[in-house]
């Protein structure tokens, strides 16, 4: 089988695509951002980002840009890698007293999810987990629209920015729980790979990985979604040109671009759902507080032994988008290890400090996430338990 290339012109060249939202590609299309705004009647914008990346540069670059072009602006960047429904609500509540008229998100998968969960209450008096995934979407009055949503990701991996389902940590019941709504939707994505530049390897490593499980578990959900596969498809095929070099090389553009994409793809991907890898993970995040990439990383060989054997067919198309000459299970798997180890993600939770004595609770509440329900082969309680056992004392040889 040939072997193909990133065709480096190509993936540096900016692009507007339309599907499923406005997206701007390109290296530099950050700068864009002030003229959006004026042409969506956008002046008083509450900059949502989290915690760990209020102090990085991009955060004062947005607030300079949009200062240039006589924009207001505040920031709100109290979001934990995890969110939690506290979190959401002190933000709901800065963008009222603040008469804000618009949500820009910008950050990893955390800001992400946060804008979101804020534009979703920001206008209303919903409660936020009355937007569960697996309850009857809200009416929302014509007084009562969500704000418009601007999202601007400097990580490339959960591929958030596209979608509209966010991830909040009920911390009454200590569970992560999905909220959506089918009318909010991003307004425009900006993906300009320029602002990953600075990302440290390890967030890098973690992140891609998260984006390259996403499509996995996306494409492996049953069902006939041919958009969603070909995401799923194309993300992978540039994650396998892409993700060890820009682990290894932080500064490659051309690699940091592509992952970039791949992990918007991923996003599209699990439209679809997910599966037994962000089912647990969810939990060991909202007890844990753990990076939710490298979570996903840690269980993913423990996972694909239990389902991979089942659905072969989609296996051999996987491999091929990764350009493995071997298309079998086994050696799918064993591609997988080697990738893992190759970008130094640990092989068990145990090293990021789960406990063996966690497997019971997070096991049960595993099976009450909404990626349980999508995950391509049925599980009982007794092989999610023997998953988070293998996942914590070491997934992987």
């Amino acid at each position: 089988m040939p072997l193909f290339n990133l065709d480096r012109e190509e993936i540096l060249t900016p692009q507007d695509w339309g599907f499923p939202v406005p997206i701007s590609y390109g290296p530099g299309r950050f700068s864009e951002i002030s003229n959006y705004c004026y042409e969506n009647q956008i002046r008083n914008p509450l900059i949502v980002t989290d915690s760990g990346s209020v102090n990085l540069p991009f955060v004062d670059k947005l607030v300079e840009i949009l200062k240039k072009a006589k924009i207001n602006s505040g920031i709100y960047s109290k979001i934990s890698p995890n969110p939690r429904d506290d979190e959401i609500s002190e933000g709901k509540q800065s963008f009222r007293n603040n008469n804000h008229d618009a949500i820009i998100a910008i950050g990893g998968g955390s800001a992400m999810d946060g804008g979101k969960s804020i534009c979703l209450t920001a206008n209303n008096e919903i409660e936020l987990f009355d937007f569960e995934w697996e309850k009857t979407p809200q009416k929302i009055g014509p007084n009562d629209k969500f704000p418009p949503l601007i999202t601007i990701p400097t990580t490339a991996g959960t591929g958030a920015e596209t979608e509209s389902t966010a991830m909040v940590t009920d911390t009454k019941q200590g569970i992560k729980l999905c909220i959506m709504h089918p009318d909010l939707k991003p307004s425009i994505a900006i993906l300009d790979p320029e602002l990953t530049l600075g990302l440290p390897s390890n967030l890098t490593a973690w992140t891609g990985a998260d984006a390259m499980i996403h499509s996995i578990e996306g494409y492996c959900v049953p069902g006939f979604h041919p958009l969603c596969d070909g995401a799923a498809l194309e993300s992978l095929y540039l994650i396998s040109k892409s993700l060890v070099t820009v682990v290894e090389e932080p500064n490659n553009l051309e690699a940091r671009g592509a992952m970039l994409v791949a992990s918007c793809l991923g996003g599209i991907s699990f439209i679809k759902g997910l599966g037994l890898v962000h089912a647990i993970a969810h939990m060991v995040g909202a007890e844990f507080n753990t990076h939710h990439g490298l979570t996903n990383a840690i269980i993913l060989p423990a996972v694909l032994r239990y389902n991979l054997p089942s659905i072969e067919e989609k296996v051999i198309r996987m491999a091929q988008a990764m350009q493995y000459e071997d298309h079998s299970v086994n050696n799918f798997i064993e591609n997988m290890e080697k990738l893992l180890d190759r970008i130094k993600i640990p092989k068990g939770l145990n090293e990021i400090g789960v406990p063996e004595d966690c497997i019971e609770r997070i096991s049960k509440k595993a099976m009450i996430d909404t990626a349980f329900g999508t995950n391509p082969i049925p599980a009982e309680l007794d092989d999610v338990r023997e998953l988070v056992k293998i996942s914590i004392i070491g997934a992987r040889k």
